[in-house]
């Protein structure tokens, strides 16, 4: 409870607000395990959930959190818009996204959906993949009729049939597709950002060792999801409430986490492509502002310290 102490969490006990999410594995890992509250001690970790990246970057914003989990364009566009965030780890390379049909649907590809209604989330990985989607078929979202939903009610809103498509997300996604038998009709993992893991920069400053403490723990879920395949799906299966084979194509045909954790080329790579488009649909101030921030976005030192301290090198000279 707050003793009246000014902006000093650590008053209460608590050392971290950080977010899970059931598209970061890692996350759901470290909150079952328990590894963060052995580290720092009971009470330190305030756990929030993200239910997309636009929740996730919201509660950074708005200092609700001190880590939160987002896709990388998602984390491009709040740097862009001046929120002081820094990605501090790679957590997944996914296929999260696709654009998904109902089962009767006689759409069988993107140029199709002129003219259509399409859920998506603003401001999270599908939206851009739709958006891409829509570009690489000479679309615009001007096109269609985009129905800005949280990714669970675009699934709902799907399968009720009140959209013609969505642009889905992991796991609703790959439970529509094997409970309802909903389509992917386009799939491109070019077109999926990386999972990040965003922290407030003032955070990093004042609690480096806290920051690196987490990004310890997720390299240590990472290694321990590669190893236990089938604990994970359970895990995540029980965190979402979904079945485990829902959980398992997810987490074992549409996630790829053996990657290097350390943000930094590979995910400048895709942004670099995404500029153009966040330009012309208004989504950033200026081109200059997104070229900034994609150039202030990676700060890979607790990564690069985490990566040496989980394998047998460890890293002797941080």
């Amino acid at each position: 409870p707050p003793d009246g102490s000014v902006g000093a969490p650590a008053a209460s006990g608590v050392q971290v607000r950080l977010d899970y999410a059931y598209y970061n594995p890692e996350s759901l890992v470290i909150k079952e395990q328990g590894w963060l509250e052995q580290e720092l001690g009971p009470g330190s970790v305030e756990w929030v959930q993200s239910s997309g990246s636009n929740k996730a970057n919201e509660n950074l914003r708005a200092d609700a959190i001190d880590i939160g989990s987002t896709a990388g364009t998602p984390a491009l566009l709040a740097r862009a818009n001046g929120s002081p965030i820094r990605a501090i780890d790679v957590f997944s390379r996914p296929e999260w996204s696709a654009i998904v049909v109902p089962a009767d649907s006689a759409i069988t590809n993107p140029a199709q959906l002129r003219g259509q209604k399409i859920a998506a989330t603003q401001g999270t990985d599908p939206y851009f993949f739709l958006l891409q989607t829509l570009a690489s078929v000479g679309l615009s979202a001007s096109d269609v009729e985009i129905v800005n939903l949280q990714h669970s009610d675009g699934k709902l809103a799907l399968e009720r049939g009140d959209v013609a498509a969505w642009a889905g997300l992991d796991p609703f996604m790959a439970q529509t597709e094997l409970e309802a038998g909903s389509k992917l009709i386009y799939r491109n993992l070019d077109f999926n950002s990386y999972g990040l893991l965003d922290a407030n920069e003032k955070f990093l400053q004042e609690h480096p060792d806290v920051a690196q403490v987490v990004v310890t723990a997720y390299e240590r879920a990472r290694a321990w999801i590669i190893e236990n395949p089938e604990a994970a799906v359970q895990t995540l299966a029980t965190a979402a409430s979904i079945s485990p084979d829902i959980a398992r194509q997810q987490l074992l045909t549409r996630t790829k986490l053996d990657i290097d954790p350390v943000p930094g080329e590979p995910q400048r790579t895709v942004l670099t492509r995404l500029l153009p488009l966040l330009v012309k649909d208004g989504l950033v101030r200026s081109e200059q502002e997104a070229q900034s921030a994609l150039e202030t976005l990676f700060e890979p030192r607790f990564a690069q310290e985490a990566r040496g301290t989980t394998s047998a090198g460890a890293a002797a000279g941080s």
